[in-house]
């Protein structure tokens, strides 16, 4: 049962009356839900709070209109015989007797506020988003939020980590997006930079003896947006003295079992891991979504001498989907084939598995160019059956995983409320994901104060292709195809972090730049430390089942970037602009 929120204006709240409560007066007050005529004079309101529905029988509700605000005073009884609504859970009780105060009159809304509003257009609904936020899914969402970050502190707290809140302008520091920059009145011609993350002040905190610390923290990224990304976003963001990659996870894995737990009821006990050499082979993604099986099958080693020049590639991999021969048309085949070229691929070769009089074939326009133990290698590898789809890619290794990994997701990816809760550590990342072809440098995969794998070390002084093979002590935590976060044991060591910075490219003079506050404090004593951060948005989503984040916040950003409730962003004020010492260049025609 809902707890008791009475006030001075009422008694009970709506959805926590019940058949213990008969015979007793109670006061509500909420909103008009629906009104519906019950002869000459008397009508039923459903009215609606926070908590619930709860029928009331009123006498002359000729005005009350759907929205209205109302307090409603009457006796609780039993509903007749055969009027029990079991949707409800008021459902066997309604209020009589009511005597009805109208606290604020409404106009008609702009969309249905039930069930039937998953159909009106969502930019309407964010224009309106205060009466979005009425109905019951939102309702839901935000207070499970609410209970997962209470959660989260909790399992925190109880791990001796100290909330601490780091500054919201701050410096412009590269760390993988374009800043938001604020302009400073007092200093005209400079600007701080809101934060994409608080990496470097919980380092400092590190430095500062804190040992532990935590904080959901508000981040801000300029980045497109897509369905688990906005502009700005909420996460856990914690660090760890003295504590290893191991430490790290089993701390963040403790406050993500709670998170879940207070949506299911259950914990998630010990998640697995997987290295990103392995996901990508097997899933060709670094947030494998691991619900569904049609893993990429290396299939190389059959086409070593083949005399088909497209498979004459460093790597060839291929995916069985299992069954779709019937559903998949040749036009399908052909969508696929154009979306494997979007994603990069030179092409996609498709065959379907059909009973021959010798056994399994292989029906596709580049059958006759393998061998029969090109073909058999192929049905082997995959172990595919009579009426499945086999796909198949060549390329260098990187680009194979990519497209497949996409394919894969294309053909078989459940939706998100499907299949449970699949949790996954992947762990030993690349320190560099490339190598520039113009500068000969390589590209950090993190960030440079990532720590590379000790028994990797000796490569830091080898070729380029060395530097490619080195593993960082970074490890990302993935839910059902979704990257929750990412962390790292951060470099404490100066002969390390000067090798790294050395390796980028990066001077001296530049990283006292851009890093010098940060590298300052570890002259001082640095200790070993840790940290990681994940996406309270994305989780709290996933485990409501919502495809989009959006639906979790209580007011979004649209895809495009736009608030269609404030406006923004909008033009600013030329004296606000004089003020700041600015000036707009025209625009482009």
């Amino acid at each position: 049962m809902t707890a008791s929120t009475s006030t001075s204006m009422r008694s009970h709240s709506c959805g926590e009356l019940s058949l213990d409560q008969v015979g007793q007066t109670v006061t509500l007050c909420g909103w008009v839900a629906r009104r519906r005529e019950h002869g000459e004079h008397l009508a039923f309101i459903d009215l609606r709070d926070h908590t619930g529905l709860v029928q009331c029988v009123v006498d002359g509700a000729a005005e009350l209109r759907s929205e209205f605000v109302v307090r409603v005073t009457g006796v609780l009884r039993p509903r007749p015989e055969g009027t029990v609504n079991d949707q409800l859970s008021t459902g066997q009780v309604e209020v009589g007797e009511c005597t009805v105060e109208v606290l604020s009159a409404a106009e008609p809304p702009p969309f249905p506020l039930d069930e039937r509003a998953a159909d009106v257009d969502e930019t309407v609904r964010l224009r309106y988003r205060y009466l979005d936020l009425r109905r019951e899914d939102m309702q839901k969402n935000l207070r499970t939020r609410a209970k997962i970050n209470s959660a989260i502190r909790s399992a925190m707290d109880a791990q001796d980590f100290v909330e601490i809140e780091t500054p919201m302008l701050i410096a412009s520091t590269p760390e993988g997006a374009r800043d938001f920059v604020v302009p400073a009145r007092t200093k005209p011609g400079n600007f701080y930079a809101l934060p994409q993350s608080p990496q470097l002040f919980k380092q400092l905190c590190m430095v500062g003896g804190v040992d532990r610390y935590y904080q959901i923290a508000r981040c801000f990224r300029d980045e497109d947006l897509r369905a688990d990304r906005q502009f700005e976003f909420s996460q856990l963001d914690a660090e760890m003295s003295f504590a290893s990659q191991d430490d790290v996870l089993e701390c963040i894995t403790r406050a993500v079992s709670a998170a879940v737990e207070v949506v299911t009821g259950e914990g998630i006990g010990e998640v697995p891991r997987m290295t990103w050499r392995d996901a990508m082979d097997r899933f060709g993604s670094d947030k494998p979504d691991v619900r569904f099986g049609m893993e990429l099958t290396e299939l190389t080693s059959v086409f070593a001498k083949t005399e088909f020049n497209a498979f004459k590639a460093s790597s060839i991999k291929g995916i069985c989907h299992v069954g779709a021969a019937a559903e998949t048309s040749r036009s399908r085949l052909d969508e696929l084939t154009d979306d494997a070229k979007r994603w990069g691929a030179k092409g996609l070769v498709w065959m379907r598995v059909e009973d021959g009089e010798a056994g399994l074939s292989l029906n596709s326009p580049v059958a006759k160019f393998l061998s029969e133990d090109e073909k058999t290698g192929i049905l082997d590898l995959l172990g595919a059956q009579a009426g499945d789809v086999i796909y198949l890619v060549a390329d260098d290794w990187a680009k194979v995983c990519h497209v497949l990994g996409l394919l894969r997701l294309a053909l078989g990816r459940p939706p998100v409320n499907e299949g449970g809760f699949n949790f996954l550590w992947v762990v030993d990342f690349p320190l560099f994901e490339s190598i520039d072809p113009v500068t000969s440098k390589p590209v950090s995969a993190h960030h440079p104060f990532t720590m590379p794998h000790e028994d990797d070390w000796a490569l830091l002084d080898g070729e380029p292709e060395d530097l490619l093979k080195v593993r960082s002590q970074a490890y990302d935590l993935v839910l059902n195809g979704w990257e929750l976060g990412s962390g790292s044991v951060r470099i404490h060591r100066s002969d390390i972090q000067s090798r790294i910075f050395e390796l980028l490219g990066v001077s001296a003079e530049e990283a006292a730049l851009k890093f010098g506050f940060l590298l300052d404090a570890f002259r001082f004593g640095a200790p070993p430390h840790a940290g990681f951060a994940f996406g309270i948005d994305r989780i709290v989503a996933l485990l409501l089942g919502e495809e989009n984040i959006r639906e979790v916040i209580a007011f979004p950003k649209t895809q495009s970037g736009g608030d269609p409730l404030t406006g923004a962003p909008t033009p600013i004020e030329p004296a606000q602009l004089e003020e700041l010492g600015l000036r707009l260049l025209p625009q482009a025609t």
